[in-house]
């Protein structure tokens, strides 16, 4: 079992930064590929970023590209979400996971965390 749990969530006006942690015990993160994914009310969960188990490569969807960085550090079992230049439609409550698969699908995620709220102001 895996056991994850996001901080660093609040409120920012457009245009600042955020950096979400996850924190992970249980096991190693570094047997898992890591992403985080997001859910702003009456949506469905949406993929934001993954990144693979050494960190080298990593996939955004297209609306954070260019703004949002993903990174782990396995030594300290925690991955990060680096958000820049946020923008109200970046309101959501933001959740890591990890897989055993290179995927961007939520259902292919085994373990996810309670989540931590990010709301952008205009």
């Amino acid at each position: 079992q895996v056991q994850l749990v996001e901080s660093g969530g609040g409120l920012v006006q457009a245009g600042g930064s955020l950096r979400l942690s996850c924190a992970a015990s249980g096991r190693t993160i570094r047997n898992y590929v890591m992403g985080w994914f997001r859910q702003a009310p009456g949506k469905e969960r949406e993929f934001v970023a993954r990144v693979t188990r050494n960190g080298v490569d990593t996939v955004y969807a297209d609306s954070v590209k260019g703004r949002f960085t993903i990174s782990r550090d396995n030594a300290k079992n925690t991955v990060y979400l680096q958000m820049n230049r946020l923008k109200p439609e970046d309101t959501a409550v933001y959740y890591c996971a990890a897989s055993e698969y290179y995927s961007s699908r939520p259902g292919t995620y085994d373990y996810w965390g309670q989540g931590t709220q990010v709301t952008v102001s205009s």
